[in-house]
Protein backbone atom coordinates (compact mmCIF):
# COMPACT_ATOMS: atom_id res chain seq x y z
CA UNK A 1 0.00 0.00 0.00
CA UNK A 2 2.87 2.12 0.86
CA UNK A 3 5.41 2.56 -1.67
CA UNK A 4 8.01 5.20 -0.12
CA UNK A 5 7.94 7.36 2.59
CA UNK A 6 10.35 10.65 1.81
CA UNK A 7 11.16 12.92 4.96
CA UNK A 8 12.00 16.50 4.22
CA UNK A 9 15.21 17.53 4.28
CA UNK A 10 15.47 20.45 6.34
CA UNK A 11 17.38 23.65 5.56
CA UNK A 12 18.14 26.67 7.28
CA UNK A 13 17.91 29.51 5.01
CA UNK A 14 19.68 32.29 7.43
CA UNK A 15 16.68 32.42 10.35
CA UNK A 16 14.12 30.63 8.00
CA UNK A 17 13.71 27.10 7.59
CA UNK A 18 12.43 25.10 4.66
CA UNK A 19 11.94 21.09 4.70
CA UNK A 20 12.85 19.94 0.99
CA UNK A 21 10.76 16.69 -0.03
CA UNK A 22 11.14 16.64 -3.95
CA UNK A 23 12.99 15.56 -5.89
CA UNK A 24 14.17 12.87 -3.85
CA UNK A 25 16.65 10.28 -5.34
CA UNK A 26 14.49 7.47 -5.22
CA UNK A 27 11.58 9.27 -6.34
CA UNK A 28 12.51 12.24 -8.45
CA UNK A 29 8.39 13.06 -9.16
CA UNK A 30 5.18 12.10 -8.02
CA UNK A 31 2.62 12.76 -11.50
CA UNK A 32 4.20 16.29 -12.71
CA UNK A 33 4.98 17.58 -9.13
CA UNK A 34 8.99 17.87 -9.65
CA UNK A 35 10.08 20.22 -6.91
CA UNK A 36 8.11 20.29 -3.20
CA UNK A 37 9.33 22.39 -0.09
CA UNK A 38 7.65 23.02 2.95
CA UNK A 39 8.27 26.50 3.58
CA UNK A 40 8.45 27.05 7.64
CA UNK A 41 6.35 27.54 9.94
CA UNK A 42 8.65 29.97 11.47
CA UNK A 43 7.36 32.99 13.21
CA UNK A 44 9.68 36.18 13.00
CA UNK A 45 10.64 39.05 14.90
CA UNK A 46 8.86 42.75 14.22
CA UNK A 47 12.16 44.15 11.80
CA UNK A 48 13.11 40.81 11.07
CA UNK A 49 14.24 39.86 7.15
CA UNK A 50 11.66 37.33 6.85
CA UNK A 51 11.17 35.81 2.98
CA UNK A 52 13.16 38.26 0.81
CA UNK A 53 14.01 36.29 -2.42
CA UNK A 54 15.90 38.56 -5.20
CA UNK A 55 14.68 38.29 -9.05
CA UNK A 56 15.38 34.95 -10.47
CA UNK A 57 14.35 33.09 -13.71
CA UNK A 58 12.04 29.75 -13.83
CA UNK A 59 11.35 27.88 -17.56
CA UNK A 60 9.45 24.54 -18.62
CA UNK A 61 7.19 24.65 -15.59
CA UNK A 62 4.39 25.87 -13.52
CA UNK A 63 5.05 27.35 -9.58
CA UNK A 64 2.01 26.76 -6.91
CA UNK A 65 2.27 28.51 -3.97
CA UNK A 66 -0.15 28.21 -1.12
CA UNK A 67 0.17 29.05 2.33
CA UNK A 68 -0.84 27.96 5.69
CA UNK A 69 -0.22 31.43 7.50
CA UNK A 70 1.78 34.75 6.60
CA UNK A 71 1.81 36.91 3.38
CA UNK A 72 4.82 37.06 0.91
CA UNK A 73 4.43 40.07 -2.38
CA UNK A 74 4.68 38.23 -5.64
CA UNK A 75 6.27 40.41 -8.55
CA UNK A 76 7.11 39.38 -11.94
CA UNK A 77 8.70 40.65 -16.02
CA UNK A 78 5.08 40.21 -17.10
CA UNK A 79 3.84 43.14 -14.44
CA UNK A 80 1.74 41.15 -12.12
CA UNK A 81 2.34 42.63 -8.45
CA UNK A 82 0.27 39.80 -5.91
CA UNK A 83 0.26 39.47 -2.54
CA UNK A 84 -0.40 35.80 -1.16
CA UNK A 85 -2.42 35.05 1.70
CA UNK A 86 -3.50 31.94 3.50
CA UNK A 87 -6.05 29.56 1.26
CA UNK A 88 -5.02 31.66 -1.70
CA UNK A 89 -3.13 30.28 -4.81
CA UNK A 90 -0.30 32.01 -6.74
CA UNK A 91 -0.29 29.97 -10.06
CA UNK A 92 2.82 31.19 -12.41
CA UNK A 93 3.35 29.39 -15.73
CA UNK A 94 7.54 30.03 -16.44
CA UNK A 95 7.06 28.30 -20.22
CA UNK A 96 9.20 29.69 -22.61
CA UNK A 97 11.12 31.96 -19.48
CA UNK A 98 9.97 34.32 -16.52
CA UNK A 99 11.39 36.13 -13.95
CA UNK A 100 10.05 36.72 -10.88
CA UNK A 101 10.83 37.49 -6.91
CA UNK A 102 9.57 36.77 -3.92
CA UNK A 103 9.31 39.22 -0.62
CA UNK A 104 7.76 39.90 2.61
CA UNK A 105 5.98 43.49 2.16
CA UNK A 106 8.04 45.93 4.35
CA UNK A 107 5.08 46.99 6.43
CA UNK A 108 4.51 42.99 7.27
CA UNK A 109 8.11 42.89 8.14
CA UNK A 110 7.60 45.76 10.34
CA UNK A 111 4.94 43.86 12.07
CA UNK A 112 6.30 40.35 12.45
CA UNK A 113 4.41 37.36 12.65
CA UNK A 114 4.15 33.69 11.30
CA UNK A 115 4.99 32.14 7.84
CA UNK A 116 3.82 28.46 6.73
CA UNK A 117 3.23 27.28 3.21
CA UNK A 118 3.97 24.87 0.72
CA UNK A 119 5.85 25.75 -2.64
CA UNK A 120 5.57 23.32 -5.52
CA UNK A 121 7.15 23.16 -8.89
CA UNK A 122 4.68 21.70 -11.45
CA UNK A 123 6.43 19.98 -14.83
CA UNK A 124 4.88 21.15 -17.93
CA UNK A 125 4.24 18.58 -20.67
CA UNK A 126 6.84 18.39 -23.19
CA UNK A 127 4.60 20.04 -26.27
CA UNK A 128 3.50 23.17 -23.55
CA UNK A 129 7.47 23.47 -22.42
CA UNK A 130 7.37 26.88 -24.39
CA UNK A 131 4.55 28.30 -23.33
CA UNK A 132 3.94 31.71 -23.09
CA UNK A 133 4.53 32.26 -19.43
CA UNK A 134 1.35 33.84 -17.60
CA UNK A 135 0.23 34.25 -13.80
CA UNK A 136 -2.96 33.58 -11.96
CA UNK A 137 -3.99 34.23 -8.61
CA UNK A 138 -7.13 32.79 -6.89
CA UNK A 139 -8.37 34.74 -3.58
CA UNK A 140 -9.06 32.34 -0.53
CA UNK A 141 -12.91 31.52 -1.74
CA UNK A 142 -12.40 30.45 -5.46
CA UNK A 143 -11.38 27.19 -4.79
CA UNK A 144 -14.20 23.97 -4.26
CA UNK A 145 -14.14 23.36 -0.17
CA UNK A 146 -15.63 21.18 1.65
CA UNK A 147 -16.28 20.64 5.07
CA UNK A 148 -17.92 18.28 7.60
CA UNK A 149 -17.69 16.18 11.21
CA UNK A 150 -13.83 17.72 11.66
CA UNK A 151 -12.85 17.85 8.03
CA UNK A 152 -12.03 20.96 6.03
CA UNK A 153 -10.73 20.33 2.27
CA UNK A 154 -9.75 22.44 -0.18
CA UNK A 155 -8.72 21.49 -4.08
CA UNK A 156 -5.81 23.91 -4.37
CA UNK A 157 -5.25 22.39 -8.39
CA UNK A 158 -6.48 20.44 -11.08
CA UNK A 159 -9.12 17.79 -10.33
CA UNK A 160 -10.21 15.65 -7.33
CA UNK A 161 -13.58 13.98 -5.76
CA UNK A 162 -15.99 15.05 -8.08
CA UNK A 163 -14.77 19.25 -8.37
CA UNK A 164 -12.31 21.09 -10.64
CA UNK A 165 -10.14 23.84 -9.32
CA UNK A 166 -9.81 26.77 -11.07
CA UNK A 167 -5.90 27.09 -11.33
CA UNK A 168 -5.12 26.45 -15.22
CA UNK A 169 -3.31 23.61 -15.09
CA UNK A 170 -1.45 22.03 -17.90
CA UNK A 171 -1.79 18.07 -17.21
CA UNK A 172 -3.73 15.75 -15.13
CA UNK A 173 -3.12 16.41 -11.57
CA UNK A 174 -4.53 16.85 -7.85
CA UNK A 175 -3.36 18.67 -5.17
CA UNK A 176 -5.72 19.01 -2.13
CA UNK A 177 -5.37 20.78 1.66
CA UNK A 178 -6.88 18.40 4.22
CA UNK A 179 -7.66 19.94 7.91
CA UNK A 180 -8.27 17.22 9.97
CA UNK A 181 -9.64 17.47 13.47
CA UNK A 182 -8.41 14.24 15.35
CA UNK A 183 -9.76 10.93 14.82
CA UNK A 184 -11.24 12.26 11.60
CA UNK A 185 -10.88 9.62 8.31
CA UNK A 186 -10.59 10.22 4.83
CA UNK A 187 -9.64 8.60 1.69
CA UNK A 188 -7.39 10.19 -1.35
CA UNK A 189 -8.53 10.06 -4.71
CA UNK A 190 -8.45 6.62 -6.00
CA UNK A 191 -6.10 4.93 -8.07
CA UNK A 192 -5.95 5.09 -11.87
CA UNK A 193 -7.49 1.67 -12.16
CA UNK A 194 -10.63 3.15 -10.31
CA UNK A 195 -11.00 6.55 -12.27
CA UNK A 196 -8.48 8.66 -10.59
CA UNK A 197 -4.59 9.03 -10.86
CA UNK A 198 -1.75 6.85 -11.84
CA UNK A 199 0.73 8.31 -8.81
CA UNK A 200 -0.44 10.02 -5.21
CA UNK A 201 1.18 11.10 -2.57
CA UNK A 202 0.41 12.41 1.00
CA UNK A 203 2.80 15.23 2.69
CA UNK A 204 1.66 15.81 6.51
CA UNK A 205 2.57 19.64 7.04
CA UNK A 206 1.47 19.79 10.80
CA UNK A 207 -0.02 16.77 13.03
CA UNK A 208 0.47 12.86 12.23
CA UNK A 209 -1.69 10.28 10.45
CA UNK A 210 -1.98 6.61 10.09
CA UNK A 211 -1.77 4.95 6.83
CA UNK A 212 -1.67 1.34 6.40
CA UNK A 213 -1.16 0.32 9.97
CA UNK A 214 1.99 3.29 10.32
CA UNK A 215 2.24 6.42 11.90
CA UNK A 216 3.77 9.29 10.23
CA UNK A 217 4.64 12.50 11.39
CA UNK A 218 5.16 16.16 9.98
CA UNK A 219 7.29 16.62 7.73
CA UNK A 220 7.47 12.91 6.32
CA UNK A 221 5.69 12.42 2.70
CA UNK A 222 3.80 9.38 2.07
CA UNK A 223 4.28 7.90 -1.81
CA UNK A 224 1.11 5.03 -2.33
CA UNK A 225 1.50 1.99 -4.19
CA UNK A 226 -0.29 2.40 -7.35
CA UNK A 227 -3.79 0.31 -6.70
CA UNK A 228 -3.61 1.57 -3.17
CA UNK A 229 -6.97 2.62 -1.56
CA UNK A 230 -5.98 3.71 1.94
CA UNK A 231 -7.82 5.19 4.86
CA UNK A 232 -5.97 8.27 6.13
CA UNK A 233 -6.68 8.89 9.74
CA UNK A 234 -5.76 11.76 11.71
CA UNK A 235 -3.83 11.18 14.99
CA UNK A 236 -3.97 14.73 16.12
CA UNK A 237 -5.16 17.94 14.60
CA UNK A 238 -3.37 17.76 11.43
CA UNK A 239 -2.71 19.57 8.32
CA UNK A 240 -2.47 17.51 4.77
CA UNK A 241 -0.93 18.33 1.30
CA UNK A 242 -2.89 15.18 -1.09
CA UNK A 243 -0.92 15.48 -4.41
CA UNK A 244 -0.39 13.70 -7.29
CA UNK A 245 -1.50 13.20 -11.30
CA UNK A 246 -0.22 11.50 -14.58
CA UNK A 247 3.60 11.43 -14.94
CA UNK A 248 4.58 13.79 -17.73
CA UNK A 249 8.13 12.11 -18.91
CA UNK A 250 11.33 12.49 -17.69
CA UNK A 251 13.07 15.89 -16.68
CA UNK A 252 16.19 17.21 -16.23
CA UNK A 253 16.60 20.30 -13.28
CA UNK A 254 18.89 22.38 -12.29
CA UNK A 255 18.80 25.95 -10.30
CA UNK A 256 15.23 27.59 -11.04
CA UNK A 257 15.38 25.89 -14.81
CA UNK A 258 13.03 22.30 -15.73
CA UNK A 259 13.59 20.87 -19.04
CA UNK A 260 13.34 17.85 -21.31
CA UNK A 261 16.06 18.86 -23.29
CA UNK A 262 19.77 19.63 -21.90
CA UNK A 263 20.14 22.19 -24.39
CA UNK A 264 17.63 24.42 -23.79
CA UNK A 265 18.81 23.80 -20.22
CA UNK A 266 21.83 25.25 -21.73
CA UNK A 267 20.61 28.05 -23.07
CA UNK A 268 18.43 29.49 -20.37
CA UNK A 269 21.90 29.31 -18.39
CA UNK A 270 23.30 31.58 -20.98
CA UNK A 271 20.29 33.97 -21.54
CA UNK A 272 19.93 34.50 -17.61
CA UNK A 273 24.10 35.38 -17.52
CA UNK A 274 23.75 37.10 -20.37
CA UNK A 275 21.05 39.66 -19.20
CA UNK A 276 18.69 38.53 -21.97
CA UNK A 277 15.59 37.88 -19.17
CA UNK A 278 14.04 41.10 -18.19
CA UNK A 279 13.45 41.88 -14.27
CA UNK A 280 10.38 43.11 -12.81
CA UNK A 281 10.46 46.36 -13.67
CA UNK A 282 9.13 47.33 -9.79
CA UNK A 283 11.59 45.07 -8.47
CA UNK A 284 14.84 46.05 -10.85
CA UNK A 285 17.73 46.91 -8.52
CA UNK A 286 18.79 43.55 -7.44
CA UNK A 287 18.94 39.66 -8.45
CA UNK A 288 20.15 36.45 -8.24
CA UNK A 289 23.29 35.48 -10.25
CA UNK A 290 23.55 32.42 -12.37
CA UNK A 291 25.60 29.99 -9.33
CA UNK A 292 28.86 27.76 -10.15
CA UNK A 293 27.12 25.34 -12.73
CA UNK A 294 28.15 21.55 -13.06
CA UNK A 295 29.15 20.34 -16.47
CA UNK A 296 25.06 19.40 -16.86
CA UNK A 297 22.34 19.41 -15.39
CA UNK A 298 21.12 16.33 -13.29
CA UNK A 299 18.03 14.14 -13.95
CA UNK A 300 17.23 14.67 -10.34
CA UNK A 301 18.44 13.79 -7.06
CA UNK A 302 18.88 17.53 -5.93
CA UNK A 303 18.54 20.81 -7.26
CA UNK A 304 21.39 23.57 -6.16
CA UNK A 305 20.72 23.84 -2.66
CA UNK A 306 19.03 27.23 -1.76
CA UNK A 307 21.06 30.04 0.00
CA UNK A 308 19.97 32.46 2.18
CA UNK A 309 18.59 34.57 -0.71
CA UNK A 310 17.81 32.00 -3.61
CA UNK A 311 14.11 30.88 -4.45
CA UNK A 312 12.49 28.50 -1.84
Amino acid sequence: MIELVIDARRKDLGGFEVGRVLPFHARPMVGPFIFLDQMGPAEFAPGADAINVRPHPHIGLSTLTYLFEGEIMHRDNLGYTQPIRPGEVNWMTAGSGIVHSERTDPLKKAQGGPMHGMQAWVALPTELEEIAPSFTHLGEDAQPTYENNGLFARLVAGEAFGAKAGTPVQSPLFYVHWDMAEGVRAAPPPPKSKGGYSERSLFVAKGSIEVDGRTFHAGQMVVLSANAEPTVTALAPSSVMVLGGEPVGERLIWWNFVSSSQARMDQAKADWKAGRMTLPAEDALEFIPLPDEPAQATRAPEPVEPKPTDPV
